[in-house]
């Protein structure tokens, strides 16, 4: 290695303690805030353990529905904050909004009135149905609070601001514990209402977020200051280029919902016990994705920033550091998992059925999960760095084309055993990761929406081809 390149790989290090470790942490909080739901309803038994995992199930179904959006918004934040784009941030933030409230009221609106509907999508077990039905209801007001709160952290992470969000994850989290362990169990003379107690935590925690959010952005008015009128001000074809980068992100986030969602099918015509493992092991999957989530977003916001101030090598070598590091980091931490997998999944009330089949979820997922980290930090710096094509056509293909039908096939027509059919779940990351591999190296990725990455492209296309 040059100088030059020792010196870069330090200011890597620099951003990976500074931005990606408290991005990293706030997801995880997030998550913990799941988990902590889950866990407690353990005490009821594994049928109110299932019951909220198929609830869970709705929740991802829509968050892959609107994440598109928030996905192209980071893609925009990102680049305009490297070039001081104050006016791009504001206009994207203000699409963004629009197109994210739509689908959080369409969505919530299904759930709030008509949730069995919805539940009997992914199982046939009506005594699930019914435990899950309250839950589920109240869950839906929380979804347009929920979209505001993501689109108010991608904006604050973009612009560097990343303690904030940290900080109001954490309070979030208190009030989720609190009411769940006062409604959950009642405690202080509350009725004990079970799911339902915990849906309310939920609420409660989301609107509590997004009143320190708002707060937070109102008060700092130096970084990136929002301002209405710009919000709105989609001239000058903008609305075509949010759109000619958001759509393939969107397609991609709506069929990978999709996909998901006929293998949650699957799954949730399996036995209760199979249903309840994979309740405690999607908790568990959860903590894993949002701590490289975490770092996938923040390779987002240093990859975007350095390709829209022009600085492309820089962002190119930001990229294969963080898709070198972060799946290392998730193969730790499913090892300590499996070495710990009894007092982890000991916390959820499973059966000894249940802990076995846990238990060996979490050893296919230490491979699985560490191959599919690497296949995500690429997918979002491809993203940050203005092309999301390549990443959501190579995902769609191999999802509907290996993963679904293989695993469709294994639980509704061979009627394989539980953990067979599990295994299919993850079949075309390897795939998926040869061809990523090679796009990676390539640098074709680097396509920039600021007129500053534009200038300095071609120079970075020689440097590269020398290399």
């Amino acid at each position: 290695m040059t100088q030059n390149q020792n010196f870069e790989w330090k200011l890597f290090f620099k951003a990976v303690i500074t931005i990606a470790l408290p991005i990293a942490l706030q997801n995880l909080l997030s998550t913990t805030a799941s988990m902590v739901d889950t866990i407690m309803i353990g005490s009821a038994g594994e049928l109110a353990v299932a019951a909220v995992g198929i609830c869970s199930q709705i929740t991802s179904l829509f968050f892959s529905c609107y994440f598109g959006f928030a996905g192209g918004a980071l893609l925009f934040f990102s680049q305009y904050w490297g070039a001081k784009n104050i006016k791009g941030i504001n206009r994207t933030f203000g699409i963004s909004l629009l197109c994210m409230l739509l689908v959080a009221l369409a969505f919530g609106g299904v759930a709030v009135t008509n949730p069995a509907f919805l539940l009997r999508i992914y199982t046939d077990k009506e005594n699930i149905i019914q435990l899950g039905t309250p839950y589920i209801r109240i869950v839906g007001f929380s979804y347009p609070v929920t979209v505001l709160v993501l689109l108010m952290n991608f904006l604050l992470r973009s612009t560097e601001r990343v303690k904030k969000p940290l900080v109001c994850s954490v309070i979030g989290l208190v009030v989720n514990f609190c009411l769940n362990w006062t409604l959950i169990y009642g405690r202080f003379g509350m009725p004990k209402i079970g799911p339902a107690g915990a849906a309310v935590g939920t609420l409660a925690s989301s609107l509590v977020n997004f009143s320190l959010l708002l707060i937070f952005i109102l008060r700092d008015q130096k970084t990136a200051r929002l301002r209405l009128r710009e919000m709105f001000d989609w001239g000058d074809g903008f609305i075509a280029i949010y759109l000619k980068k958001c759509l393939p992100i969107i397609t991609n986030e709506l069929f990978y919902g999709i996909g998901q969602m006929l293998i949650n099918i699957v799954i949730g015509h399996q036995s209760e016990t199979a249903i309840a493992a994979m309740a405690a092991f999607r908790v568990l999957e959860g903590f894993v994705f949002a701590f490289f989530g975490g770092l996938a977003d923040a390779s987002s916001v240093v990859v975007g920033k350095e390709i829209g101030a022009g600085n492309h090598m820089k962002g190119y070598r930001s990229m294969k550091g963080f898709a070198m590091l972060c799946p290392a980091i998730t193969f730790c931490i499913c090892a300590v998992g499996f070495i710990f997998n009894k007092p982890l999944l000991g916390l959820f009330g499973l059966g000894t059925e249940a802990m076995f089949y846990a238990k060996y979820m979490i050893l296919i997922f230490l491979v699985a999960g560490t191959i599919r980290t690497c296949n995500y930090i690429m997918n979002s710096c491809y993203r940050a760095g203005g092309d999301p094509v390549f990443g959501t056509v190579l995902e769609i293909i191999c999802l509907f084309t290996i993963s679904v039908p293989a695993t469709w096939i294994a639980g509704m027509v061979l009627r394989l055993p539980f953990l067979a059919v599990f295994s299919f779940i993850y079949t075309d990351e390897l795939i998926r990761l040869v061809f990523e591999l090679w796009y990676t190296r390539s640098g074709k990725w680097i396509k920039p929406v600021t007129a500053e990455g534009q200038a300095t492209l071609e120079e970075f296309r020689k440097e590269l081809r020398r290399s």
